[in-house]
C-alpha cells in the first residue's frame, strides 16, 4: 500500500467566547455548518476533544447518568461507555482508544479542532523488528541537538550546531563538542534540521561542512516557512537540500527509512522525525510543543527531546509593573516544573525502552549577559531521568558529549557495560571559552551602515513588514547592534527575543500574539530592498 502524505482538516472552530462558556468537565458542541456533532472535556487549562460517534457502531453519545465523576459519555445505541479524560472505553472494558483530535488555539484566540489523516502515518507497511548486532546501531552525542547516527552502513546527524553563536549572540554551546566534530558531518549520508532555529540550522556550521562537501543531502519538513528561508542571503554554499512532506517513510535502503511529522502548535515552522532502521524506532520530538498533534508511537526503542526550557526573552527581559525579581523567580521554577512533569508523563505514556534528555544544552555565555544567565535557570537532565525512573521501567541516558550509546546491547541486556561507553577519562565536557569576536564583528557592521543616517529607515522597514490594521504602541529597547543586524537583513525577531537581545515593558500587561507572531515567523521571505531605499536618498 502507498502512503499518502498527512494532512490537517479543520472540523470546527469556536469563537473566543463560545471557549469561555466551556464548562469543566463534558462539553457537547456542534458544527452548524455542517451539523456534526464532537465532544470537549475540558479539565482546568488541558482540553481534550474527539467526534461524537461510537466507536462500535457510530452510535452518538450521550450524558451518562451513572457517571458521578463527570467523566464518562453512554452511547445512544448499545450502551458502550467512553471516558472522555483519557479516551478509553470503559463498557466493554479494555476494548478501544477513541481517536483523539488535535486541539489548538488560534491567532485570535479561537479555538480549533483539527483531524490528522493519516493519524498513525508510521503504522504504514509496517516492519516487524529484526535483531542488532552489537556495533550495528549507534548513536553518538555531539552537543545541544546534535546527534551522530550509526545505522548499519548509513550515517545520519540529527541538528549539527557545533561552532558559533545561536540567536545573534545570546545562545553558546553549554558542551564542548568532540574534536573531530566536522570529520563526523563531511562522512553523514544524510542530515536532518528540524527548523529554521539558529541552534538547530547552525549556519556557522553549515559553512564549515559546505565548504568540503556542499553536495551532503539535507532533509527538512515541508513546513509554510521553509527552513531554509534565508540560504541565499546566508551566503551559505548547499546545493542538495530535500524538502519532504509530512507522514511519509522516506526510503534511504532496505533497511533504513525515516518520517518527518508536524508540530500541532507551530505547523508553520517545527517538525520531528522518526527513523527505522530493521524495524526499530528511533522518536525524536525535537523542539515540538504538540508533536503529531499529541498522537506518537508507543514503545519505541529510543526517544529523545528537549526538556531545559529557557528557550524565551520571557519573563528575563521584562521589567515594570508584575515583573519583580522574585515574581520572575517564582515564574521561572514552576514553569520549568511544569515542563519538567510533563515530560515525565509524556515518556511514561510513550513507554520508549531508552529515553535521553537533548536540545537544552545551552548558556549565555557572553559577560554582558550576566543577568539572563543568572536568572534564566534550566531543568536539570538527571533530575528529569530520575523523575522518570521513579514512575516507569523506561531506561534512561543523560548525554555527554562524545558519549554512544549500542542499541543492539542496550536491547539485549540494558546492564552490559558497553552498552554506553562514556567519552574517555579528561575529555573535556563543557566548554569554558567562546570565540566571541568574530561574530560580534559581523553584527557591529551593521551599527554605522548608511541606512540608518536615514531616520526615515524606520517607515521604510514596518511598511516592508507588513504587520497592519492593529491598533498598537511598541517601545522595544534592543542591543543597537543586533537590532540593526536583523532590520538590515531581514531577519526573524527570534534573535531580538529569544536571543535575550531586548528589554521589554507592557502597559497595559498584554501578550499581543499577533504582533509577535508576524515578526517572529511571518516576515517576508526576502529583506528590504535597502539599495533602492538609499537611491531615492542619496
Amino acid at each position: 500500500m502507498g502512503s499518502i502524505e498527512q494532512t490537517a482538516e479543520l472540523l470546527l472552530r469556536l469563537s473566543p467566547t463560545e471557549v469561555a462558556s466551556l464548562k469543566e468537565g463534558i462539553n457537547f458542541v456542534r458544527n452548524k455548518s455542517t451539523g456534526k456533532d464532537y465532544i470537549l472535556y475540558k479539565n482546568k487549562s488541558h482540553l481534550r476533544a474527539c467526534k461524537n460517534m461510537c466507536k462500535h457502531q457510530g452510535g452518538l453519545f450521550m450524558k451518562d447518568i451513572e457517571d458521578l465523576d463527570g467523566r464518562s459519555v453512554r452511547c445512544t445505541k448499545h450502551n458502550w461507555k467512553l471516558d472522555v479524560s483519557t479516551m478509553k472505553y470503559i463498557n466493554p472494558p479494555g476494548s478501544f482508544c477513541q481517536d483523539e483530535l488535535v486541539v489548538e488555539e488560534s491567532e485570535e484566540n479561537e479555538l480549533l479542532l483539527l483531524e490528522l489523516n493519516p493519524p498513525n502515518p508510521w503504522d504504514s507497511e509496517p516492519r516487524p523488528p529484526e535483531d542488532l548486532a552489537f556495533g550495528e546501531v549507534q548513536i553518538t552525542y555531539l552537543t545541544h541537538a546534535c546527534m551522530d547516527l550509526k545505522l548499519g552502513d548509513k550515517r545520519m546527524v540529527f541538528d549539527p550546531w557545533l561552532t558559533g553563536p545561536a540567536f545573534a549572540r545570546g545562545w553558546w554551546l553549554l558542551h564542548e563538542p568532540p574534536s573531530d566534530w566536522l570529520e563526523r558531518l563531511c562522512r553523514a549520508d544524510l542530515i536532518y534540521i528540524s527548523h529554521m532555529h539558529s541552534d538547530h540550522l547552525s549556519y556557522p556550521t553549515l559553512k564549515k561542512l559546505a565548504g568540503r562537501r556542499p553536495d551532503i543531502p539535507i532533509y527538512v519538513g515541508k513546513t509554510e516557512r521553509p527552513v531554509f528561508w534565508n540560504l541565499n542571503q546566508s551566503g551559505v554554499q548547499l546545493t542538495n537540500i530535500n524538502v519532504v512532506p509530512f507522514g511519509i517513510w522516506q526510503q534511504v535502503d532496505k533497511n533504513l527509512r525515516f518520517m518527518i511529522l508536524m508540530d500541532g502548535v507551530h505547523p508553520e515552522m517545527d517538525t520531528c522525525i522518526i527513523v527505522e532502521y530493521k524495524g526499530h524506532k528511533i522518536l525524536n520530538t525535537v523542539d515540538c510543543t504538540r508533536p503529531n498533534g499529541g498522537r506518537l508511537p508507543v514503545k519505541v526503542d529510543l526517544m529523545m527531546s528537549d526538556f531545559a526550557g529557557g528557550a524565551s526573552g520571557f519573563p528575563m527581559t521584562f521589567s515594570g509593573g508584575k515583573f519583580t525579581e522574585e515574581w520572575k523567580a517564582q515564574f521561572i521554577k514552576t514553569e520549568r516544573k511544569k515542563l519538567l512533569n510533563y515530560k515525565a508523563r509524556l515518556v511514561k505514556d510513550l513507554q520508549p525502552r531508552i529515553y535521553c534528555p537533548f536540545a537544552g544544552y545551552f548558556v549565555e555565555a557572553h559577560p554582558s549577559d550576566k543577568y539572563i544567565k543568572e536568572t534564566n535557570i534550566k531543568n536539570d537532565p538527571d533530575e528529569l531521568n530520575n523523575l522518570i525512573k521513579k514512575n516507569s521501567d523506561v531506561l534512561t541516558w543523560t548525554p555527554r558529549p562524545g558519549a554512544t550509546l549500542d542499541l543492539g546491547r542496550m536491547l539485549k541486556d540494558p546492564t552490559d557495560s558497553k552498552g554506553i561507553i562514556e567519552p574517555p577519562e579528561g575529555t573535556k565536557i563543557y566548554k569554558d571559552s567562546w570565540d566571541f569576536g568574530p561574530y560580534l564583528k559581523i553584527l557591529n557592521a551593521a551599527v554605522g551602515d548608511e541606512i540608518f543616517h536615514h531616520s526615515s529607515w524606520i517607515k521604510e522597514y514596518f511598511t516592508w513588514a507588513g504587520f497592519k490594521d492593529y491598533n498598537l504602541v511598541v517601545r522595544i529597547r534592543s542591543r543597537v547592534d543586533v537590532i540593526r543586524h536583523v532590520v538590515k537583513n531581514g531577519l526573524l525577531w527570534d534573535d531580538l527575543y529569544i536571543g535575550f537581545q531586548t528589554r521589554l515593558q507592557r502597559d497595559p500587561d498584554i501578550y499581543h500574539h499577533l504582533f509577535w507572531n508576524h515578526f517572529q515567523i511571518k516576515l517576508p521571505l526576502t529583506p528590504p530592498d535597502w539599495k533602492s531605499f538609499l537611491m531615492y536618498h542619496g
